[in-house]
């Protein structure tokens, strides 16, 4: 009878949607269910049980250092979170002594729960909540500014036209007028951001959208002998998006990267079908990948790159990546993006094949 009890608790345990861990006083690892071993990414052993926990999750040290604490804290973390590396990915975790019929302190166990899906979602929020903050003033402002700038620009081009003998002064008002074009640009592209993204869903081919972007790009910043290479199969699964707001996000991308190319290099292009495993039962998505051969960046800069208005560009507004996250979180996606210096870039844009289609 009593192994009937034991095997219905392992089932119970087993079929749990949370992870759960415990190890003995002494730091050996004894009960790990199959979810704790996918949200740590660790493979099952069948000698796991048995060995030392900082072993099994030597991949996680700061998970060892949570469990070597707990026996000498007073009170236990409950309802905490902790983000894993190199995978970013965030778990929510209560811990539990464990005590014999006598009381004593034998062990201890960990339940925890992968939140990356609720914060990706609180984020979003959070990003919704300072678009919504600043969109009313930025847009009353860029529509102020667009009509002096106009302005501007008819007057210096009747002005250019009355000095046609004074070369001097055409090649300054030329300079006026180029000026003014580039500021009217930036404004534009400030109304751009603020305004909600009001997404037109259908289903959408991302090989279709990448194809667009390509021919797109050449009109929006010079290529010069930069080749591309577009590795993306026809069989890829359609999603629930909006084609023009894709193709302007991998617009956006491409023009960044023959930016910080200079005219030489490669930039490649591929995609591929894959499997989201986000905490619930999981989903389909598209994952396609963006690597150019530009001089990379430093951490510090990879880290605001998506962040509105910043640049380390001498003109420009810094809103082409802001929107391109935009763009991806409004398709319910996500984007990261690796880098190095003298290493180049890689942006990897993941999108689910059934998203949300609510504005940003």
């Amino acid at each position: 009878m009593a192994d009937d009890g034991d095997r219905f608790f392992r089932y119970i345990v087993a079929g749990m949607r949370n992870g759960v861990l415990a190890y003995t006083r002494d730091g050996t690892l004894a009960l790990i269910n199959e979810e704790a071993y996918r949200i740590f990414d660790v493979t099952p052993r069948r000698t796991d049980l048995g060995q030392p926990v900082a072993d099994v999750l030597r991949a996680h040290p700061e998970v060892v250092r949570v469990l070597n604490s707990v026996f000498d804290l007073h009170f236990l973390p409950n309802r905490a979170e902790l983000r894993l590396r190199p995978s970013g990915r965030v778990i929510g975790y209560t811990m539990a002594l464990v005590r014999d019929d006598a009381g004593r302190v034998v062990g201890a166990a960990m339940f925890f729960k992968d939140l990356t899906r609720v914060e990706q979602i609180e984020e979003r929020e959070r990003l919704r909540d300072r678009l919504a903050a600043v969109g009313e003033m930025a847009a009353a402002i860029a529509h102020e500014v667009k009509n002096p700038l106009a302005g501007i620009e008819v007057m210096a081009g009747l002005l250019r036209r009355k000095v046609a003998d004074l070369p001097d002064a055409q090649s300054l008002l030329t300079d006026i007028i180029s000026e003014a074009k580039m500021a009217n640009a930036i404004v534009q592209e400030v109304l751009e951001f603020v305004r909600p993204i009001r997404l037109q869903v259908e289903r959408t081919a991302v090989r279709q959208a990448i194809q667009s972007a390509v021919q797109l790009a050449d009109t929006k910043a010079r290529r010069g002998d930069i080749s591309i290479d577009v590795q993306v199969p026809g069989a890829l699964p359609e999603i629930q998006g909006d084609q023009h707001q894709l193709t302007q996000l991998f617009t956006n991308l491409l023009t960044n990267a023959y930016e910080a190319m200079d005219g030489r290099g490669r930039v490649a292009i591929s995609a591929q079908a894959v499997r989201l495993d986000d905490g619930a039962e999981g989903r389909d998505a598209v994952l396609v990948e963006l690597a150019d051969e530009g001089p990379g960046m430093p951490q510090d800069v990879a880290d605001r790159v998506f962040d509105p208005f910043f640049t380390t560009k001498s003109h420009g507004s810094g809103l082409g990546l802001a929107i391109v996250r935009k763009i991806v979180d409004a398709h319910d996606g996500t984007i990261d993006l690796r880098t190095a210096p003298g290493r180049g870039t890689m942006i990897r844009v993941t999108l689910p094949v059934t998203g949300s289609a609510d504005a940003v």
